[in-house]
């Protein structure tokens, strides 16, 4: 089962634009200071660098992934995450709109 909502937090209302408008995002921080972001990538082919860890978990569309020094793409539909380590990155391909949620740390 997939994230549908999240209570109690705060919204960043600008949007962080990516890619030419191919994904866009906004940040999200929970009372604790925990910091998560929520968006979509549109149908493309992406590279996504990482700083810290990140899991991201599919709330709508489907993608498929290929972290860094792998070579097989993973499908990731609704209810699905994956892990990328932090200071790595991964590869994204999607045919329909992915929404996601980006959970850091």
């Amino acid at each position: 089962m997939s994230t549908s909502s999240i209570a109690n937090v705060t919204v960043n209302t600008q949007a962080s634009v990516y890619f030419d408008g191919k994904c866009v995002s906004h940040g999200i921080t929970f009372a604790d200071g925990t910091k998560k972001s929520v968006g979509v990538v549109l149908p493309s082919t992406l590279t996504f660098n990482t700083g810290a860890p990140e899991i991201m978990e599919c709330v709508a569309g489907s993608c498929e992934y290929k972290l860094a020094g792998t070579d097989a793409w993973v499908k990731s539909a609704p209810g699905d995450k994956f892990s990328v380590p932090g200071n790595s990155s991964f590869e994204i391909r999607v045919t329909e709109a992915y929404h996601y949620i980006c959970h850091f740390g």
